[in-house]
């Protein structure tokens, strides 16, 4: 399996959305020089600021990653057909400490309705700029503790323990343990 080029992907997105890179950047609200630096892939973005760039293509990560996926219309699913969001990400990374992993169940796009099972290693970390998206989401911790944070407030979720807010209000998900925290967790509509 050949390497996947963010870079190159980037590129293609927005040339065929006639944007320049200046335009990209405005749209997405990130600094003009960051579009250039990813697609030279002299830079490898973080998950916060990918989710962000492609805002302002209006695309989500799934069909960033996997443009062509095929709907089966499928409605049972085992581990090895979820589809991974974020591993291409974390390629050049020779550890997983800090890693989130974010699997998504089926067609989130035809069902409007994303499904992820998303596990975070210890210290892994959405990013201290707080994460704001278009919908609604909700999880259950299965394992390991995870610290949501949710505007204002933050709490340290232990299995059974759940969340569900308007993701337009800025959040953000920490492994402070030291085992990894899994979730299972839903939006609506998708947000990657």
């Amino acid at each position: 399996m050949s390497e996947f080029d963010v870079g190159n992907r980037l590129k293609e997105l927005r040339i065929a959305s006639n944007l320049s890179q200046r335009q990209l950047a405005d749209a997405a609200g990130v600094p003009h020089g960051q579009i250039s630096m990813i697609e030279t892939n002299k830079s490898s973005p973080s998950v916060a600021s990918l989710r962000k760039i492609l805002g302002g293509l209006g695309i989500g990560m799934s069909e960033f990653f996997e443009p062509d996926a095929p709907n089966d219309g499928d409605v049972f699913f085992t581990p090895n057909t979820f589809r991974d969001l974020t591993s291409r990400i974390y390629r050049e990374h020779d550890t997983i400490s800090g890693r989130v992993t974010l699997k998504q169940v089926g067609d989130a796009r035809s069902n409007n309705l994303q499904i992820l099972h998303e596990t975070y290693e210890p210290g892994a970390d959405t990013g201290e700029t707080m994460l704001e998206h278009f919908g609604n989401e909700g999880g259950v911790v299965i394992a390991g503790e995870l610290e949501v944070t949710v505007g204002e407030a933050t709490r340290i979720l232990k299995p059974g323990d759940a969340y569900l807010f308007n993701s337009q209000d800025p959040h953000r998900f920490r492994n402070i343990g030291d085992r990894p925290a899994i979730v299972i967790s839903a939006c609506t509509p998708p947000y990657l």
